[in-house]
């Protein structure tokens, strides 16, 4: 099976424009960015609950879930994933202590 995040991303933003469709994607745009927001950090809670247990199935889930609010976010503020993946490649150029202190980032 081959289904990649860019797949994913076109499908979000497919369904968030249509007009007579009613899912979940669809309801959560309509509901706005705070409750999607809300969604994402819920969802990211019980990724971290699930990878301090055993059930690797249950992680897989929850990281699904993630990815796929994670997703619907950025759409709704309307960054393309594309974007987010060139920033990973720009700080991937160098180390990552580098990166850091590029930022000035002290954690």
């Amino acid at each position: 099976m081959s289904f990649s995040l860019d797949e994913l991303a076109e499908i979000i933003h497919a369904r968030r424009g249509a007009a007579t469709e009613k899912s979940y994607t669809k309801s959560l745009f309509e509901a706005g960015v705070p409750r999607i927001a809300k969604k994402f950090g819920e969802e990211a809670v019980e990724t971290v609950i699930a990878a301090l247990g055993d059930d690797k199935s249950a992680l897989t889930g929850e990281v699904a879930d993630v990815l796929y609010h994670l997703l619907v976010l950025l759409e709704a503020r309307e960054i393309a994933l594309s974007e987010v993946l060139s920033e990973l490649q720009r700080r991937t150029s160098q180390s990552g202590l580098q990166e850091k202190a590029s930022r000035g980032d002290q954690r």
